[in-house]
């Protein structure tokens, strides 16, 4: 591992918020390499793994005429958000945090090439009372229906537990399972086709999206008015940090109608812009120019006292996913997404060399070391 720079006096980091990747990374590999020798149960039923799915961001199987992608993900503490809010402001901010937890899945399932077709609920509560309060279940539902309307995806069913003794008391584990399908064929991304001279486009992010929460909730205990403190733009710091995150389906889904195939896709979540050296072959990513921050996100980093290294390894940053095209296909790639309402910016370009990650007008230099996934 790359030394850790030496940190600065009050520098709040997001190990010391409670989440450390290095003790969490090792379970995912050893889940990997475990699962991995489960994919042959496949052949029983006329179908195959399509093995380059290990490790990326859906699984993914080959049925026949097309491909099944699969994923689950859990919105995490981002709930713990929007109850204080509610204490301090009455309003129930489940319809984003609903949103939140699908972005969650349908992000992932998009870096495959695949269609969103089918989400699932998994509510957890503390107990059947969670479920009593009519504001915050409704604005739930609603939220969730919403966010399937955008992503043209149907709500199959789901699961809600009252779970006392696992979950607090008073407190919900939002999660939700999507599957897609990949067809045409041709519109699996899973870098097979990437190379030297393809451009990154980076789309923008509505601010902390559902990742870094545990560091932005300790960051409160610094902040004289908690998450009632303004930031410059007078948003709260609390009603910034439940911006929704954004749903990219709807421009991969209008990449595919305008002809555009994506080489390889990296949903910006955990390990912030680390994610950008996700595929395992060996490539240089150069940045050239990266995106506006969100007002948020700066207001994290300057309390938070972490510098650009610190912060661009764990936040988006301002860049919520990026879209590895061909280069003659990068500022049509930027065109489609500001077309379906998402910022964009080609960034950068792949090169020949070792694996590391470059964001020139930082100064910041990312390793392979920096991210072991697989």
């Amino acid at each position: 591992m790359n030394p850790k720079p030496a940190t600065q006096p009050g520098t709040l980091s997001y190990e010391q918020a409670g989440v450390n990747y290095d003790l969490i990374d090792p379970l995912k590999v050893a889940a990997q390499r475990a699962a991995a020798a489960t994919g042959s149960h496949l052949s029983a039923h006329g179908f195959s793994e399509v093995k380059a799915s290990r490790g990326e961001s859906a699984y993914v199987v080959d049925v026949g005429p097309f491909y099944i992608a699969s994923i689950v993900e859990c919105l995490g503490s981002k709930a713990l958000v929007a109850d204080e809010m509610h204490k301090l402001t009455g309003k129930s901010y489940y319809d984003s945090i609903a949103q939140d937890t699908i972005a969650m899945a349908i992000n992932d399932l998009i870096t495959v090439g695949a269609t969103p077709l089918v989400v699932q609920a998994y509510w957890a509560a503390g107990g059947s009372d969670w479920f009593g309060d009519a504001q915050r279940s409704q604005a739930l539902v609603a939220g969730w229906k919403r966010a399937c309307d955008v992503c043209g995806v149907a709500w199959g069913g789901g699961e809600t537990p009252a779970l006392a003794g696992i979950v607090e008391e008073g407190r919900i584990d939002l999660a939700a399972s999507c599957t897609g399908l990949v067809n045409p064929k041709e519109r699996l991304s899973l870098g097979d086709q990437l190379a030297p001279g393809d451009a990154i486009v980076l789309l923008a992010s509505s601010g902390i999206h559902a990742n870094g929460l545990s560091l932005a909730r300790k960051l409160v205990e610094r902040l004289p008015q908690g998450y009632l403190t303004p930031l410059p733009d007078g948003t709260s710091y609390g009603e910034a940090l439940l911006a929704p995150t954004v749903l990219y389906s709807p421009v991969t889904e209008a990449l595919f109608k305008a002809g555009i195939q994506p080489r390889y896709c990296a949903n910006i979540t955990g390990h912030g812009w680390r994610k950008l050296l996700r595929h395992p072959a060996q490539f240089t990513y150069r940045i050239h120019s990266v995106p506006p921050v969100t007002p948020v996100l700066k207001f994290i980093q300057q309390h938070a006292k972490q510098d650009d290294r610190e912060a661009y390894s764990t936040l988006n940053m301002g860049a919520g996913f990026a879209i590895f095209v061909k280069a003659e296909d990068a500022q049509r790639t930027v065109d489609v997404a500001q077309a379906a309402g998402v910022s964009a910016i080609v960034a950068g370009s792949i090169e020949a060399g070792p694996k590391q990650l470059l964001i020139e007008p930082l100064g910041i230099r990312f390793g392979d070391d920096d991210l072991q996934l697989r």
